[in-house]
């Protein structure tokens, strides 16, 4: 591995307009080791994890997100808990969830957590709320999925008022009502940044413009510039209801991986994300993944960010001249059993390879 990059004092910058943003996603997955032929203790996950995040910090990536699952294959349903032990790691790198599941879960609490995140980082926490990819938490919290979109409505509404001021007056369906109650402590930052997280739907990209809300949009398939009419979208929605265009940032979230050579990238990534998707693809009736359907993915119009350095970078100009500008991408880099020692170097070249090449084109320090 290569001499690390000393960290920088660098001020949260998360919301600055014109800065362009290179991060990582994780949820803490548990799958198979092919090098130890055994399943990953959770243990072992997180140790590897919080180096991973460490690194990130040490070659200037900007962000690294959380996504909060409830499944036996990830160690995540507490994103905040990880994240606060990577705050006592790092020094400069943004700690963001992705996506918190708010519906599933109270604002107040999830508030409280965040802000004392961002209390034990020095103002580096961001929350990503969504209504999740999969539905596990609304039975495990005794919620039903009829309600599943006013739960999101409204919990983020009340998420939103806590963010405004201690003292809270608040009224809704699904949860006691708030007289005045304060809610403590207080995040460094003000306000604490909220980010909105979207799969692809018409109707959650405007509700995140009509808050002046950025917004996370998750493009894990298809092709890319199928996405710019919802940017278009969001932004054209978030003037109309008086927002400036400068609060209305958009961040990618995708799948990819980075190794020394492209050939490499992908023969080792393709195990992983076959793993991942035939799993997803046996709960939600999809044809098995195949390495046809993989190399496509992977082609310079498709939605995967695989490859070396140089073409990695190619690929991020790419969606974000395509997408109109973006603010962040961050890649999911480790959906299944990639080896942590590649996963380590991925990070490595990601912060010292293909950074520098981006931030060259299209601004970021």
């Amino acid at each position: 591995m290569q001499d690390h990059h000393p960290a920088t004092n660098r001020a949260p910058e998360a919301t600055r307009p014109g800065r362009f943003e290179l991060g990582i996603d994780s949820f803490v997955e548990t799958s198979f080791d092919p090098v130890k032929r055994a399943k990953l203790s959770e243990a072992q996950r997180i140790k590897d994890l919080l180096e991973e995040v460490e690194l990130a910090d040490q070659v200037g990536l900007d962000a690294f997100g959380i996504g909060e699952h409830h499944r036996r294959e990830y160690v995540s349903s507490a994103p905040a808990v990880i994240l606060a032990a990577a705050a006592a790691r790092t020094r400069n790198i943004r700690l963001t969830s992705a996506v918190t599941v708010l519906s599933s879960d109270d604002p107040v609490r999830v508030f409280q957590d965040f802000a004392t995140l961002d209390l034990i980082s020095g103002g580096r926490a961001e929350i990503i709320v969504g209504r999740g990819s999969f539905i596990e938490s609304f039975p495990l919290f005794g919620y039903d999925l009829k309600d599943y979109g006013s739960l999101f409505e409204e919990k983020l509404d009340l998420l939103l008022k806590i963010r405004e001021g201690t003292e809270v007056q608040w009224e809704g369906r699904h949860r006691a009502p708030l007289d005045g109650q304060g809610v403590y402590p207080r995040p460094l930052q003000n306000p604490l940044p909220v980010r909105i997280g979207v799969g692809g739907t018409p109707q959650s990209v405007v509700r995140a413009a009509n808050h002046g809300l950025p917004l996370v949009l998750a493009i894990i398939g298809g092709e890319p510039h199928r996405f710019r009419p919802l940017l278009d979208l969001y932004r054209e929605a978030g003037q109309r209801a008086g927002h400036a265009p400068a609060k209305l940032t958009a961040g990618i979230h995708v799948i990819g991986f980075v190794g020394d050579t492209t050939a490499g990238a992908a023969d080792l990534f393709y195990p992983s994300y076959k793993d991942a998707f035939d799993v997803i693809g046996q709960e939600r009736g999809w044809g098995p993944t195949t390495r046809a359907h993989y190399d496509a993915s992977r082609s310079p119009l498709g939605a995967l960010v695989v490859g070396g350095p140089e073409e990695v970078a190619e690929k991020i100009l790419h969606i974000n001249q395509t997408l109109g500008g973006i603010s962040r991408l961050s890649i999911l880099l480790n959906g299944g059993s990639v080896p942590h020692r590649d996963v380590m170097r991925a990070i490595e070249l990601l912060g010292t390879r293909v950074a520098p090449l981006v931030r060259k084109e299209i601004g970021g320090t």
